[in-house]
């Protein structure tokens, strides 16, 4: 099946469609034809960072109501901070989007494609009387602001004349004005009990170069003038948005309001709970301080919540559509456990990821009554539920390596793997028994040796039916191959390490790399090929770091969710 998902395409989404409360909007939206039966949606990141898996549940909200309802949803950048902003991390989100299965086809947009028409607008705020040039401090504003409790204060130069303003806000698209200087502040009022319509700054003097106008400007929006006038000059219609933007609803309906005689469509802006997972931290700013401190590899590192982080851990397109779907829209805060995104990826890889073997942490094992020049062929499925994609061989010889947890030489009650003196199966192959330890010097196991029946190899026709209870996986030690596999783990020990020192709480055993035997094919894997390896877990070939013939596993998730039988 295609990733890509059209704008305007019938292609069914991959994903089940639940019913919820912003579906139920565009739904009675359309029976009273408030919108001319359109659907235009818009997902509209700030390049000032590497999107992650929070983002990815707008997207595909909103791409997915638009495609839904056979519409239109923009990819629109919030470009009005230069200071932070970059075009790495433009590329970066265009690229995560894309990958995630959605094509916003020509409505691709930039809100510095209309810084234009933002300061035109505000020519006309401040002749209507509805801006003023504020020359307060960036502090005193704050201070005069008031609080949720008291009332602010009106700036002493909140009555300048409409020629006075113009003639200011003009000086200050020129550049004759220091940073800080002055702002453009809306008129609205100091008393309101909403703290966002108490004459909020609309403009600003920075001086900094813009990823795509250059030096144009030295004035830029704020966000929340901005905002609503792109959503406008777009003709949007359900402008969807986080909750934390509830209490700025008021000042986008206050500016489109003011601006109806210039822009024709005022957008309906609705808010959604965000995406609160355990075990990870969605502020840009942390992600920017483990990246900046060092404390993992990278926006790409596996264990961040980044979707290029997520991708190169072996989470899949459909797995986060999937997740994204299941945990549904709410206005309510909840938290999400982790588990849920892990399964979402286990169901996803248990379809298409094909079984292949790896031993990672070897022990030796020799038949001792197997010919020292015998080589046979067993064989394995790729899939157990998909015949049709054929089996592999597995070559058997006298030495062998098993995984070092399957033999016990004290066994507990319960364990029915090997031991002395116990019996189990060689996957695909015979029953052997154990006959012998051998130890180093140290005491430590240096290889075990058992015995085979040779009336009982697997899938030979004559066979003899004996059923023991331990089944293991192994590779001959001919014919196994040295390969590099990263085992990683939740980067965070506590379910909510946003609320507390978050650097305390960094796994010490989120990522341990190791030199594992794999079967030889997996030599010639490619990058972002998907394998179950054998009672493992799911591993993905690194799409970095591997070289032709010398492919890196990262593990993407364990077979089972075992995190909290940790605790």
């Amino acid at each position: 099946m295609k990733d890509s998902l059209k704008n305007k395409s019938t292609n069914k989404l991959p994903v089940s469609h639940a019913s919820n409360f912003i579906r139920n909007i565009v739904e009675e939206d359309n029976r009273i034809n408030r919108w001319g039966g359109r659907v235009e949606t818009r997902f509209p990141p700030e390049p000032n960072g590497y999107l992650h898996i929070g983002h990815a549940k707008s997207i595909c909200l909103n791409f997915g109501l638009a495609h839904d309802y056979k519409g239109i949803c923009h990819l629109r950048f919030d470009d009005t901070n230069p200071e932070k902003e970059t075009q790495e991390y433009v590329d970066s989100i265009l690229d995560s989007v894309k990958w995630l299965g959605f094509d916003w086809g020509e409505h691709l947009h930039y809100s510095s494609d209309y810084f234009d028409k933002l300061y035109e607008f505000s020519e006309y705020l401040i002749n209507q009387g509805k801006a003023y040039v504020d020359s307060l401090t960036i502090e005193e504003i704050r201070e005069q602001r008031g609080t949720l409790t008291k009332v602010g204060h009106n700036s002493p130069y909140r009555e300048r004349s409409v020629t006075e303003n113009l003639d200011l806000f003009r000086r200050m698209k020129l550049g004759e004005f220091a940073d800080g200087r002055h702002v453009l502040r809306a008129k609205i009022s100091m008393a309101s009990p909403n703290i966002n319509l108490r004459d909020p700054v609309i403009y600003r003097i920075r001086r900094n170069h813009h990823h795509r106008t250059g030096d144009k400007w030295c004035i830029y929006p704020m966000y929340d003038y901005t905002h609503c006038i792109s959503d406008a000059l777009e003709n949007i219609t359900h402008s969807i948005c986080t909750l934390e933007f509830e209490d700025h609803r008021p000042l986008y309906d206050w500016i489109l309001t003011q601006l109806k005689t210039l822009v024709s469509c005022h957008p309906q802006q609705i808010e959604f709970a965000r995406l609160k997972l355990t075990y990870t931290v969605m502020s840009k700013r942390i992600l920017l301080e483990l990246v900046e401190n060092k404390l993992v590899a990278g926006w790409d590192d596996p264990r961040m919540p980044t979707l290029v982080g997520l991708r190169r851990r072996g989470y899949t397109p459909e797995s986060i559509r999937m997740f994204a779907e299941r945990i549904g829209v709410s206005k309510a805060d909840s938290w999400i456990d982790m588990g849920v995104l892990e399964d979402c990826l286990r169901e996803n890889l248990n379809v298409r990821a094909q079984r292949r073997i790896a031993v990672l942490r070897p022990l030796k094992l020799i038949i001792d009554n197997y010919p020292d020049s015998l080589e046979e062929e067993c064989f394995a499925p790729n899939h157990p539920q998909k015949p049709e994609w054929g089996r592999r061989i597995l070559p058997l010889s006298k030495t062998i390596y098993i995984e070092r947890e399957d033999f016990m030489e004290e066994p507990v009650k319960g364990y029915y793997r090997l031991a002395p003196g116990a019996e189990v199966r060689l996957r695909y192959a015979y029953i052997v028994k154990c006959v012998n330890v051998v130890k180093n010097s140290s005491g430590k196991i240096k290889e075990i040796h058992c015995t085979y029946d040779p009336d009982t190899k697997s899938g030979t026709s004559g066979a003899k039916i004996r059923k023991v209870k331990g089944n293991i996986h192994w590779l001959s030690s001919k014919y196994a191959q040295k390969g590099e596999i990263r085992l990683y783990d939740r980067l965070f020990s506590h379910p909510h390490p946003e609320s507390r020192d978050y650097t305390a709480h960094l796994n010490p055993h989120s990522k341990k790399t190791i030199s594992a035997f794999i079967e030889s094919s997996l030599k010639k894997a490619q990058p972002e090929e998907y394998f179950q390896f054998e009672r493992n877990g799911y591993f993905v070939i690194d799409r970095k770091d591997t070289k032709p013939g010398r492919p890196v596993f990262n593990r993407a998730v364990t077979l089972k969710d075992s995190w909290g039988k940790r605790k």
